[in-house]
Formats: structure tokens, sequence, C-alpha cells
């Protein structure tokens, strides 16, 4: 079985890592020569392509099933919309004609501000940033080509990405700087291997549903967040202030994701249920 990685990052190198210790044979894109080196060490097959350069992309292998999860690097200098939106379209077709079906991985961001509520599958996207607006413009992109061309397609949603090397606002908590930020609003995290756990059952599900979010089993307050992870770093204890500019709604916005779909479809179970365990854990990776 082989499996084809566009964006072997952060998620996607622990996708591969799962996938070739199953014996299955992985390829996966990168930018840099330096991770090409690196992603060959670990035993994958590395290809440098990158999606907004259209003819780097001609040499795709013929796979069972494909994984885009292209993040956006500021350092690249493009939008974002060109590289979530112009990126995937540059890479769909060519990719549909050497991959049986694809998992696209997207973002909770494709959601605003529910004061709250609970989210599911069927909930509206109203994204209010400019990258959940991006998202949702790639994800129309890539329905519109599924529906047309027949080619099966499943979007993970996930909420915001946490783990080793990645705990937001670290070095603000060491230094005692204010979070801005709601402490009252809700957070959606999910640990990175459960992220990529939830990559692999939709790979390896003959036939997953369209679409499913990926969220641990707890949603939490900002405060609790950073209350948690100050204590964990021994820091000081985390102040707030009023956000500005797009933080309104970054780090206002407030909703609840539900993971029971992929959980009751896909049989999906997580290692760390909330961040309580999670933080932890990240620490100790490091």
């Amino acid at each position: 079985m082989s499996t084809l990685i566009i964006g072997c990052g952060y998620l996607g190198i622990r996708v591969a890592r799962r996938m070739m210790a199953a014996g299955h044979r992985v390829f996966a894109t990168t930018r840099s020569r330096d991770r090409a080196e690196l992603l060959a060490r670990e035993g994958m097959e590395p290809i440098l392509a990158d999606v907004l350069i259209p003819e780097s992309l001609d040499d795709l292998p013929a796979v069972e099933r494909a994984l885009y999860c292209v993040g956006y690097d500021r350092s690249c200098g493009a939008p974002i919309d060109r590289v979530y939106v112009d990126g995937l379209r540059h890479t769909i077709g060519r990719l549909a004609s050497r991959a049986k079906r694809l998992i696209y991985a997207s973002s909770t961001g494709v959601y605003g501000d529910l004061g709250g509520d609970w989210v599911d599958e069927e909930t509206p996207a109203d994204p209010q940033t400019e990258s959940g607006r991006a998202c949702l413009r790639a994800e129309h992109l890539l329905t519109e080509f599924a529906k047309l061309s027949m080619y099966p397609v499943t979007i993970l949603r996930y909420s915001g990405l946490y783990g080793p090397g990645r705990l937001m606002r670290r070095e603000a908590l060491r230094s005692g700087q204010p979070i801005a930020a709601d402490p009252e609003s809700y957070l959606n995290l999910v640990h990175i291997d459960d992220a990529a756990s939830a990559a692999v059952l939709a790979l390896r599900t003959p036939k997953p549903g369209p679409r499913y979010l990926v969220s641990d089993d707890r949603p939490v307050l900002r405060r609790e967040f950073y209350e948690l992870l100050a204590e964990a770093l021994g820091g000081p204890a985390p102040t707030f202030t009023e956000a500005s500019g797009d933080g309104p709604i970054r780090g206002n916005a407030s909703k609840r994701i539900s993971n029971h779909r992929i959980k009751s479809e896909l049989g999906w179970t997580l290692d760390f249920p909330d961040v309580t365990t999670g933080i932890p854990a990240s620490l100790a990776a490091e």
C-alpha cells in the first residue's frame, strides 16, 4: 500500500511515521532539499515540490491515497489565499489521476464566533479571519472539483494543533506578558499525536465520510489553558488584556467543537483527551 503526503510538516511527518510503521510505502513532498534529506533518512521517499509552482508537481507518483496538509509559512512571501487556494488548484488536477482518493486537512477556523455554542459538521461555516476565509475557499474549490469529477474526498477540519515545540504564547507566559484574549471564551485544541491518528484512520478507512471535525474531548476556557501552561512552565500566573486588530476574533471568538462523528464513524480514540494530559506530555517530549 502506498500513500502520498503533500506538505510533510508538523502534522504530515507524524502521519508518515505511523503509515510506515504499519508497513506502508510513503512518498512526501517538501520545498526544501535539507528537509528532503531528513525525510529520506526516516524512510520516506521525498519529492521536491512546491504547490505554488505547478510544474514541480508533474512527477507526483501513483498511489492508493493522498493526504494534503499544506500549512501556511509566512516566510514564503505569498499571501495565504494564494497558498491555500491556488496551491490546491495547481495540485488537485494532477493528484486526481494519481491517487485513488484524497484526505484534506482544513481548519475549524471556517467557523466564527458562536458565543460558546457547540459546533458539529452541519453547522454553517462563517469564517471571520483571513485564514478561515482562505480555508473555506479552498474547501469550496475541492468539493466542486470532487462533485464534477466524482473524485472521493474527505475533509478533516482540525482544531488548533499543539504538542512538542508548539505551545501557544509560551514565551509570553514565561516573561509575564499579558495575553490578548478573553479568558472566559472557549478554546478548541487537539494534540498533534491525536491529530495524526485521526488522519491515519481517514486514510486507512476505505470509504470515510465527506467531513469530520477533529478536536479533543473537552473545549477549555482560555483562562484554564493559560493557567495550566503557565504552571507547567513554572512561570507567573497569566494576566489578560483586550485583543486588538484581528485579535478580537482570534482571541475572543468562543465555540465548542464536537468530535462525536469521527469517534462514532471511524472509531477514533484519543491519547490526550484534553489539555490536562496533553500539556505535560508535550513538555516532557521536548
